[in-house]
């Protein structure tokens, strides 16, 4: 056997292994919980229609984030996209899908480093926070450089 049928082999039973992976996290209580939530929001015509609003209001506030702060509706724009999420946040089925998003974000992140680091101590994880608060080297966060 030469030693590129031995990577293939090797390639194909990690193949094998991923997808069983998959499924065990598609059968998880937590891929779940989420499926069950989103079929909830998706059912509620009253969700469904401020969804259709929110993202109306969101292309307002896209087309007067051109000039930021400058424009003279950015602030209002903001403010009718802060008060339909306010809205939606009365919805139990959008705070516990929302909940349900989240735990399922943090299993796969939480997945993703394991796989990443039993291959190295040194590979870069992307984080899983949606609002980092640095930006890795010369931007005044952290970073692993030097």
């Amino acid at each position: 056997m030469s030693v590129a049928e031995a990577h293939s082999v090797d390639m194909a039973e990690v193949l094998i292994y991923a997808y069983e992976l998959g499924d065990m996290i598609n059968q998880s209580a937590e891929v779940s919980d989420y499926l069950y939530w989103k079929e909830r929001v998706a059912a509620n015509a009253g969700i469904q229609e401020l969804v259709r609003k929110l993202e109306r209001k969101k292309e307002l506030f896209e087309e007067t984030q051109r000039f930021g702060h400058f424009h003279p509706n950015y602030h209002e724009a903001l403010g009718e996209v802060a008060k339909v999420e306010a809205e939606l946040e009365q919805f139990e089925e959008v705070v516990r899908f929302k909940a349900a998003e989240k735990t399922l974000d943090d299993l796969l992140h939480s997945m993703s480093e394991t796989i990443a680091y039993s291959v190295s101590d040194s590979i870069k994880v992307p984080g899983n926070d949606p609002l980092p608060s640095g930006g890795g080297c010369g931007s005044g966060g952290k970073c692993s450089c030097g």
